[in-house]
């Protein structure tokens, strides 16, 4: 008997979940995965990897009865809205995305069209979904940090650098807005260490230099490197600023530090990005964004470089550095 008739007999493909897996078996989904970096970044290919076994494991095949789709913006904020609008007006079955700006230009272009996410900051702040339970609409996710991070990187800087009294955190204010906020809200949290904080927002390669060049001037000065798109794509210029001013500097993502950065400290970012590749999963076989919850990272990662820290002429606790999860010597 053929298949066909088969699942005739069973009354159809509305009646039988067995005739609805036949069916979503002989049709290839599209899922388009939009990107605030750049095609040739190192930190874009783990993630590709990452996503592509995550949906491997749960019978997904590329070019079998899958298609993905990528777009690289580069953390250019008109390329990531072109892009966005391309890829709703190709119509795919499910688009994902990394960054709160990817995905706030994904949510303007489109109400419909089911959006996963993942590495992206206050969800419910910028408008993205309703609650983290029940995110509502056509959007849901897994976010990547929340203010308290923030206490987080002055509380590691303090212990890596004793000598800051001042600390800047650079953000790219059109891809990532809320920074500022998040630093109002922990505010109270600053007595004990210490510190003057603030959050200079930066967009090109000029404004971080001028800006880096002039916070330097000041002493006892370090840098909280936001993990945004602006700053992540433009991490080699950071780096090599904070070591010609001497500069202590945390990062979000481990790669900074792989790369000559002093220390980071943020979720495991591959590992969000392999998860977001179940709720893809859930969506293609017929659940509902609004239905999945916003969920939080669950792995954290720690790194030191212990040769920028010589560099630097910074003596890093042996308590630190026994909590890393890498130490670079």
């Amino acid at each position: 008997m053929r298949r066909r008739d088969f699942i005739t007999l069973l009354g159809g493909a509305a009646a039988s979940p067995l005739a609805a897996r036949a069916q979503q078996a002989e049709r290839v989904r599209r899922v388009a995965f939009l990107h605030g970096y750049a095609e040739n970044d190192p930190e874009v290919l783990p993630r590709i990897a990452a996503f592509r076994q995550g949906l491997e494991a749960l019978g997904w095949t590329e070019n079998r009865n899958i298609r993905v789709e990528h777009r690289y913006s580069g953390g250019d904020f008109a390329r990531i809205q072109a892009y966005a609008a391309e890829l709703v007006r190709s119509a795919p079955d499910v688009i994902t995305g990394s960054g709160t700006a990817v995905i706030a230009a994904l949510k303007q272009a489109t109400g419909t069209i089911p959006i996963v996410f993942s590495l992206v900051n206050d969800p419910i702040g910028q408008d993205l979904v309703k609650t983290l339970p029940r995110p509502g609409g056509n959007i849901t996710g897994f976010y990547f940090v929340d203010f308290p991070m923030i206490g987080k990187w002055l509380e590691l800087l303090k212990e890596i650098a004793p000598g800051v009294r001042r600390a800047t955190l650079l953000f790219g204010p059109d891809t990532s807005p809320y920074y500022p906020v998040f630093l109002r809200e922990f505010g109270a949290g600053l007595a004990p260490l210490a510190l003057e904080v603030s959050a200079t927002a930066v967009r090109d390669e000029a404004e971080i230099e001028a800006t880096i060049t002039a916070f330097a001037r000041g002493s006892a000065s370090g840098l909280i490197a936001a993990p945004d798109a602006v700053v992540n794509t433009r991490r080699r210029l950071i780096m090599s600023l904070a070591e010609r001013h001497r500069l202590p500097a945390i990062y979000g993502f481990r790669r900074f530090v792989t790369e000559g950065g002093l220390i980071s400290y943020g979720p495991d970012s591959i590992d969000i990005v392999r998860r977001s590749a179940s709720y893809v999963d859930r969506i293609l076989r017929g659940e509902k964004p609004a239905d999945l919850p916003v969920q939080a990272p669950t792995k954290y990662e720690l790194a030191i470089n212990l040769r920028t820290a010589k560099a630097l002429g910074l003596d890093v606790p042996a308590t630190l550095i026994a909590t890393a999860d890498e130490v670079i010597e």
